[in-house]
């Protein structure tokens, strides 16, 4: 007699823990659910609003408060037919120059990039544009896996939902350019006191010859190595088709 209620004790504390296991999976369920229709819907908005209105996520928000010597950003949003094409070719010729023929993922760079590190050439990197929106207009700054997989997740969502001239236009006004100088209307008036409708080819790609280390580099002061890489990207702005209008 002990025994069988013993037993009935048992069985009732198993099937209590397992009730609340399955009430854990199903709000992790609907947590999961909920997060992607929210993404959704971040990416969709994208297409009709623009930054900064979230260019900064909550996380990214609390970060900068914490430090109080993060400069205040500048960001001065400029419509894709106020931007000059000189620094659309620019920036396509030195960051990404397959950008309207891939589909968010750049292959053959990170092939290369892969390649390199083999070889002991050294890491670059092979981020293409819309890479750099997804991390730039949605995450945040760390450089983790997790950050790596969203990255990604919002890569093949920026290119479902939005043109190729969103995206690039997108990536021009929300790029960082230097210390406290972000997008492309800052950053021509900050360095060549122009607007960014009025760049020249040269300054477009000394704008561009920066990209990949903004805050070491300055278009102000050029050093040898960026001059050179302004001379390339001079020459492959040539061949750069810019996304229809």
């Amino acid at each position: 007699m002990g025994s069988g209620k013993k037993a009935g004790k048992n069985k009732a504390a198993v099937k209590k823990r397992n009730k609340g296991f399955y009430r854990i999976i199903k709000w992790g369920c609907g947590l999961l659910v909920m997060l992607f229709f929210i993404s959704i819907l971040q990416v969709f908005a994208l297409r009709y609003i623009d930054p900064p209105f979230f260019l900064m996520t909550p996380i990214r928000s609390a970060i900068m408060l914490f430090r109080s010597q993060t400069p205040k950003l500048s960001v001065k949003w400029r419509a894709y037919r106020e931007i000059s094409p000189h620094i659309k070719r620019a920036v396509l010729a030195a960051e990404d120059q397959r950008f309207l023929t891939h589909n968010g993922f750049d292959f053959i760079e990170l092939n290369d990039a892969l390649k390199d590190m083999a070889t002991g050439k050294g890491f670059r990197g092979a981020s293409t544009l819309t890479m750099q929106v997804a991390r730039t207009v949605f995450l945040w700054p760390a450089r983790t896996w997790i950050r790596k997989g969203l990255e990604a997740y919002y890569t093949v969502l920026l290119e479902i939902f939005l043109s190729k001239k969103r995206i690039l236009e997108t990536y021009l006004n929300t790029v960082d350019w230097g210390k406290g100088t972000r997008g492309v209307e800052a950053a021509a008036r900050t360095y060549f006191h122009v607007s960014a409708g009025h760049l020249s080819r040269e300054q477009a790609a000394l704008l561009a010859a920066v990209l990949p280390s903004p805050h070491r580099w300055s278009p102000a002061a050029p050093n040898t190595w960026v001059l050179k890489r302004q001379k390339r990207i001079l020459r492959d702005m040539n061949h750069m088709p810019l996304p229809k209008e």
